[in-house]
């Protein structure tokens, strides 16, 4: 055979490889298309494991994304209490959120040697005058640390209730995201009247008239 047409086949053998490879292989087995030829075909899905899609409600989760109508916030309130040989060392603080609403926390306590000595309890009811008050626990226990979140059972106020059975005075550090309204002080959730995003030397802010 003569060497040209030796020569032209070899090259045609390659470019023949070249377009499988790169038209065929890589967006079928490596999600690559340098060519485009895999979008075109339909070979760049080959890669991919076979979709199923997930249904929620044979799962029992309920509705996976929402909507809200107010906006996303966050706030850091930082709660002075007493020591817990005396008066002054308990209160309860709480947000506003809507039916199914969403709330990322973590709180803090410092000071404390034992978690023992410091109470909490997280729950929320509703605030509807002259009706009954629905209320939901969802933790009580003691230590000086939790993180977590809650989507609210029902509108209403939502939030802990903190005790210091400690002898120093100590500093609970609250920190909230998600989708709520502040309480105003002197309001149910907040009748203490804690300011947010303030020192805690400032968190009781002027007298409630």
């Amino acid at each position: 055979m003569p060497a040209g047409r030796l020569l032209a086949l070899t090259a045609g053998g390659l470019v023949v490889a070249s377009l499988v490879v790169f038209g065929a292989i890589l967006p079928a087995e490596f999600n690559m298309d340098p060519l485009g030829i895999g979008k075109a075909t339909g070979l760049n899905r080959l890669w991919a494991p076979p979709e199923v899609a997930f249904d929620a409600s044979k799962a029992g989760t309920g509705t996976l994304a929402r909507e809200y109508e107010i906006g996303f916030r966050s706030d850091t309130i930082e709660i002075p209490l007493k020591s817990g040989d005396g008066r002054g060392n308990e209160l309860e603080y709480k947000v506003r959120m809507k039916k199914d609403a969403t709330l990322i926390y973590e709180w803090t306590v410092s000071d404390i040697t034992n978690p023992e000595e410091f109470y909490y309890d997280f729950h929320g009811h509703t605030v509807v005058e002259g009706q009954e008050m629905t209320v939901a626990t969802y933790k009580q226990a003691t230590g000086t640390s939790a993180k977590g979140a809650l989507t609210a059972p029902f509108d209403g106020v939502h939030g802990w209730y903190f005790q210091n059975q400690a002898l120093p005075a100590v500093v609970v550090r609250v920190k909230l995201s998600g989708f709520y309204e502040l309480v105003e002080a002197g309001e149910p959730g907040n009748e203490a009247g804690i300011v947010a995003n303030v020192p805690a030397a400032e968190a009781f802010g002027p007298p409630l008239p």
